[in-house]
């Protein structure tokens, strides 16, 4: 069990009891979120035959039909397909975005920069890729700027041209410092482009947003969304995977991406992770819960120590990423050091910046996770570069976030101890 500093423990101590109302709140999204994923579950009839996958072709499974459709019903849409085929985030959104897309067509981002590895997928940063990437293959892509960091909301009219086909709203920051978009902010956009043109596919980067408010995008307008299965909705236990939903023609398009044409969400043998990635869904707003709490937690400790946090403590949450902005790279990589320190796998081990395929400079990355690289497990990233940002999110329960934050803190205390 960790040492607990008493300077840093009071600090932590006194932070959340200063947030015990915002907590309250929390924990109203997560009954509300919960009881939405009950009632899909029982709509859709789930027994122990779900459970059970078949092989080869995967021809026939009903345990993956009543999978797609439990996410379908959550989020409010018209179909899903959700497989462990998918090998993470950036994945699941090229299948949609090369589904969907067809040369000539033009792609734009609503939120200035998507995010890094999003950057190779679309064709907008350069690299040894290009001719695989939605450019490469001759479609268009446009952005539009931000406004102080903010979606530029009057602009966006401007850049919707004739041959736009989809616009792409990413709901969380990336390695930006821009305010993720809240579900209204969502709503918002699809407005102003469906009034511009009702044709253009709105699609919604999810990740790190579902389960963190009471809608999801499709429940305000989006035409598809897309996620990771190790971030919130694996609930923790979901091995890998990703998911698409929204409406049924375009689902379709992106499900022959991943498989071939002809053969769409009909094929693919689940390898006996069907109940395990039910079981996930159904615990992902209590983990949700917990984590977001956590992130709140980590804000208001490190607005009380003077450092600069996006979102702050009291900013309306729509994911779980919270950015906490230091003052050189020894703090920063005193952080991810305290996080992988109070990590329940590979504690032992020193976060040290290095190269990682799809970003443009060396990242640190902390976290000692049960699933290689889930990200509602406990972790904590960043570029190494300034402003020295480290991107905190997950934790599988609230109070392992607590431990960890208090070690944290007894570093960081030290570092500015010596200064």
């Amino acid at each position: 069990m960790p040492n607990f500093n008493k300077e840093a423990s009071e600090i932590v101590n006194n932070a959340q009891k200063e947030l015990i109302s915002r907590f309250e709140k929390i924990d109203e999204t997560a009954e509300h979120n919960q009881k939405k994923v009950l009632n899909a579950f029982i709509k859709n009839k789930i027994a122990e035959h779900h459970f059970y996958t078949v092989t080869g072709y995967g021809h026939d499974d009903i345990g993956r039909s009543a999978l797609d459709c439990v996410y379908a019903d959550t989020f409010g849409c018209e179909s899903a397909i959700v497989r462990p085929h998918f090998v993470s985030g950036t994945h699941t959104l090229a299948c949609a975005l090369f589904g969907v897309l067809r040369y000539n067509d033009r792609l734009v981002s609503i939120a200035g920069e998507p995010y890094d590895t999003m950057q190779e997928v679309i064709g907008s940063r350069k690299s040894d890729d290009f001719s695989s990437s939605l450019m490469g293959h001759g479609i268009k892509y446009d952005e539009v700027p931000l406004k102080d960091l903010e979606v530029d909301f009057e602009n966006i009219e401007n850049y919707l041209a004739p041959d736009t086909k989809m616009v792409l709203i990413q709901r969380s920051r990336g390695y930006s410092l821009r305010k993720p978009l809240t579900i209204s902010d969502i709503e918002k956009i699809i407005k102003i482009v469906k009034n511009k043109n009702p044709e253009i596919c709105c699609f919604v980067d999810n990740c790190y947003g579902e389960f963190v408010e009471d809608k999801e995008p499709p429940q305000v307008g989006a035409d598809l969304i897309a996620g990771s299965l190790i971030k919130n909705p694996g609930g923790g236990i979901v091995e890998a995977g990703g998911y698409i939903a929204g409406k049924k023609k375009y689902v379709d398009l992106a499900s022959r991406r991943l498989t071939a044409p002809g053969i769409g969400a009909e094929g693919g043998a689940m390898y006996n992770q069907t109940r395990i990635i039910l079981q996930g869904f159904f615990m992902a707003p209590s983990i949700v819960q917990g984590a977001l709490k956590g992130s709140i937690l980590a804000s208001k400790v490190f607005e009380n120590l003077d450092f600069k946090t996006y979102p702050s403590s009291k900013d309306e949450r729509t994911d779980l990423i919270q950015t906490i902005q230091f003052e050189n790279v020894e703090q920063q990589q005193a952080f991810c050091t305290m996080v992988q320190k109070n990590s329940p796998v590979e504690s032992y081990l020193t976060p040290v910046p290095d190269s990682v395929p799809g970003y443009d400079c060396k990242l640190l990355m902390a976290g000692g996770s049960f699933i290689e690289g889930s990200t509602i497990e406990l972790s904590a990233d960043g570029p190494v570069r300034p402003p020295y940002s480290i991107y905190l999110q997950g934790g599988l329960s609230y109070y392992h976030v607590k431990i960890a934050l208090i070690g944290i803190v007894e570093e960081i205390l030290k570092l500015k101890s010596k200064v």
